[in-house]
């Protein structure tokens, strides 16, 4: 397991985190893992998020309507050619029996743009 370096309360604060509602998913075509999904934050418009997880998702559609904490601050990044606005937050690794990984959901009734504290 990976150790990070520790970092202060100041740091940790300038992340924000944000509920967000899948609203569509598809696979982007030539790429094994991205899947570009669109993301209702509350916000006047949806966001697009380009995310490394379709290998656990063979069925992106399975995604749509699920609530999932979002790292929504950070600075844009075009990937493949899709701007990324954000990215998704999940847990993986790995047990003595087997691999593992989940997305951080919500229940249904947390509305899209509510911030983790």
């Amino acid at each position: 397991m990976e150790n990070k370096p520790t970092i202060s309360i100041d740091d940790f604060k300038k992340l924000e985190i944000k509920i967000g509602e899948i609203k569509s998913a598809e696979k982007i075509e030539n790429a094994d893992k991205l899947l570009k999904l669109s993301v209702d934050f509350g916000e006047e418009s949806p966001r697009q998020i380009v995310s490394g997880i379709s290998t656990f998702f063979p069925d992106p559609q399975t995604l749509i309507g699920k609530k999932c904490a979002f790292a929504t601050n950070l600075e844009p990044r075009t990937i493949r050619g899709f701007l990324s606005q954000g990215m998704i937050l999940a847990v993986s690794g790995e047990s003595d029996q087997n691999s593992f990984f989940s997305l951080l959901e919500t229940n249904s009734d947390i509305l899209p743009g509510s911030t983790v504290r």
